[in-house]
């Protein structure tokens, strides 16, 4: 009898379905044609069809490469259970070093959680039972047919999706629109409505912080360079955070090391120092840890990073942005909040807690929100609190009304280049977060702004409609506009109890060149200087111009006498004013109505005596000396009315000045 003759696929083909290996549908045949290949595709194993041509060969007899496509799960049914063990280790190990590497909080309400959760534990199991379910469904070379079991691990595949599933209701039951979560947002931070005049003090310009965080990187940057020790091996962080330090406004940050190697290479001395710069002086330094270097930081790759320090020592934290600041002695520390979720699983973040470690040490301590040190000044990330008080701006009159009727809704003013608009403010030697607000529409204009303790989260708002933060730094880089100057993000400050907005003015470099404030109500009224002391001056006579009772904070009050040779009425603002020029003087002196209503009892050709602050443009007059030698000061009440002068020859100049 001969000997069957087999092609090398198909024997290829045999020792694969001995193998345990599912070979059906692979894309040829297994029985034979005619004699020259061309009869009818035989049934190939599992009753399928095959190729066109019988023997798996076609195209003239050349032999045809099969196509076996083998997915994961086929292949893993396959596995014994000697492998499925050893591949159990190797997903553990992995899933061990992933979270060592990653460390997510292990937090049911931390989203990080459930993605490492759905990535490294529930599609692999998911895929486990799923195989085993099948191996026992249709059986393989070690495993017989079991319906029973296939049906038990059939139903363990649905556990992991199961848990995927409360995920997902879990974020649908945060959102707003689900019933009574829009009031949960809305409370989430509570605002009290204060008096901007009687709350926030008159400017101290020994304190005010003249430069942005831009500013303060160069300036930091460049007393980087005055080290060469240090350039070589470290660099300065770009975190630069603001804070009250010793009762001035700093920026401070930490070195970190310049790449791997230098890493490798100065571990065990630590990071020898931090960037300090005095937002109100400009000076910079680099603060130098004599014996007690920073070994704690961002820049540590490994078991002393901070994140992973601080993660693996409080598994169950759901950290924040974290904020490097130093104490009153000048020692580093890292601020740690904690987040405490309040609406369903991942809605209505807010920070019960704060972390405090040791920069040097790597010593913590854990902390309530209310025994936080005085010192600490950011426990709260000033974009949450941005973030809440947008919550009780939109949700306040309830989810539907926060977008179909909008009544109330109110946001806070959106920054440039997309960013979130917002600046800090000393006050109480804490550090506050500024921003305006503004209707829902994001309008050019402010209903008014608020400010938050970034420790407590008390926040306070101040009825002052205005101009917003993005219009007002357009107006101040008109004034210069020939220099190309750009405006920084905006401070908010109490000039003569009027609400100002403050900035610098920078040039390509980034280098601050001027200053300007602007009147938040009137953002057309910019005072320009080359220092602060001088556009404070400018800015106090363009107050006294429009009727504003500066208070006496002017004090470089000067004063004139003569004959006046020319006096003419004009209104600004629906506000009377008299200008008037002397004899052999040049200037223009500004008396603003009703504060000095007196003037109406001149006419050219008297003789007067007045009090009156310099100016470059006009000179605002301050009070009038009576002919007993007092002195009538301005009252400050502005006049809204076209009131013209008492006397025909007074009306006769205005008229001839059209």
């Amino acid at each position: 009898m001969p000997v069957k003759q087999t092609s090398g696929i198909e024997a290829l083909l045999e020792a694969l379905k001995q193998s345990g290996m599912n070979v059906d549908g692979a894309g040829f045949g297994a029985g034979k044609g005619g004699p020259d290949g061309e009869g009818p595709a035989s049934t190939g194993a599992g009753g399928r069809g095959a190729s066109a041509a019988g023997s798996g060969r076609g195209n003239g007899g050349r032999p045809v490469t099969p196509h076996i496509e083998i997915p994961f799960a086929d292949r893993m049914k396959t596995w014994g259970r000697r492998a499925v063990i050893v591949a159990a280790i190797v997903i553990v190990i992995v899933a061990l070093a992933a979270y060592w590497w990653f460390h997510p909080p292990i937090n049911i309400h931390s989203t990080d959680t459930w993605m490492f959760v759905a990535i490294f534990i529930l599609l692999p199991l998911f895929l486990a039972f799923w195989s085993r379910s099948r191996s026992y469904e249709t059986g393989t070379s070690k495993l017989d047919p079991n319906p029973t079991k296939s049906k038990t691990f059939k139903w363990l595949s649905f556990v992991p999706v199961a848990v995927a599933l409360v995920g997902v209701l879990g974020a649908v039951a945060s959102l707003s629109v689900f019933p009574g979560n829009a009031e949960k947002y809305a409370n989430v931070l509570q605002t009290t409505d204060l008096d901007f005049a009687s709350d926030i003090q008159e400017v101290n310009y020994s304190e005010i912080p003249i430069i942005d965080r831009d500013s303060a990187i160069l300036l930091g940057n460049r007393e980087m360079g005055s080290i060469p020790e240090y350039v070589s091996q470290f660099e300065i962080s770009p975190l630069y955070s603001q804070i009250n330090y010793q009762g001035e406004p700093v920026r401070v940050s930490p070195l970190g090391y310049a790449d791997l190697f230098k890493w490798f290479t100065n571990r065990e001395a630590g990071i020898p120092g931090y960037a300090l710069v005095n937002m109100t002086t400009q000076n910079a330094e680099i603060v130098r840890l004599d014996g007690n270097p920073i070994h704690y930081s961002q820049s540590e790759p490994l078991v002393r990073n901070i994140d992973r320090h601080v993660q693996l020592k409080y598994p169950f934290y759901m950290f924040d942005e974290k904020s490097f600041e130093i104490d009153e002695e000048g020692q580093p520390w890292w601020i740690c909040p904690v987040q405490t979720r309040t609406i369903g699983l991942f809605g209505g973040t807010t920070i019960e807690r704060v972390v405090m470690c040791n920069a040097t040490t790597g010593e913590c301590q854990d902390l309530a929100i209310d025994e936080v040190p005085q010192w600490v000044d950011r426990a709260y990330p000033a974009e949450l609190l941005i973030e809440q008080y947008n919550w009780s701006g939109k949700y306040k009159n309830g989810w539907l009304n926060s977008f179909l009727g909008q009544e109330g809704v109110v946001q806070t003013t959106p920054g440039t280049d997309g960013q979130v608009g917002y600046n800090y403010i000393a006050k109480d030697d804490d550090v506050w977060v500024y921003t305006g607000v503004t209707s829902a529409t994001a309008d050019n204009s402010i209903v008014g702004f608020v400010l938050i303790n970034q420790r407590t989260a008390e926040s306070h708002f101040y009825t002052v409609p205005g101009a917003t933060e993005d219009s007002a730094m357009g107006s101040a880089e008109g004034q210069v506009q020939n220099l190309r100057y750009t405006a920084t993000f905006p401070l908010l400050i109490n000039v003569a109890n009027q609400p100002t907005y403050f900035m610098a003015l920078k040039d390509g470099e980034g280098l601050v060149k001027k200053f300007a404030m602007i009147d938040i109500q009137h953002y057309q009224n910019v005072a320009v200087g080359d220092t602060v002391a001088d556009c404070q001056k400018a800015y106090l006579a363009l107050l006294a111009t429009n009727g504003v009772d500066t208070g006496g904070v002017a004090t470089d009050t000067l004063e004139a006498q003569g004959t006046i040779v020319h006096m003419v009425q004009a209104v600004v603002e629906g506000n009377s004013h008299f200008y008037v020029q002397l004899e052999g003087d040049e200037s223009i002196y500004d008396f603003a109505l009703p504060g000095l209503i007196e003037i109406v009892g001149y006419q050219e050709g008297d003789t007067i005596r007045f009090a009156y602050l310099d100016s470059e443009v006009t000179k605002p007059v301050e009070g009038i000396t009576a002919p007993d030698g007092s002195v009538e000061e301005a009252s400050g009440e502005p006049v809204s009315t076209m009131d013209g002068p008492a006397s025909g020859e007074q009306q006769d100049a205005s008229a001839s000045n059209g």
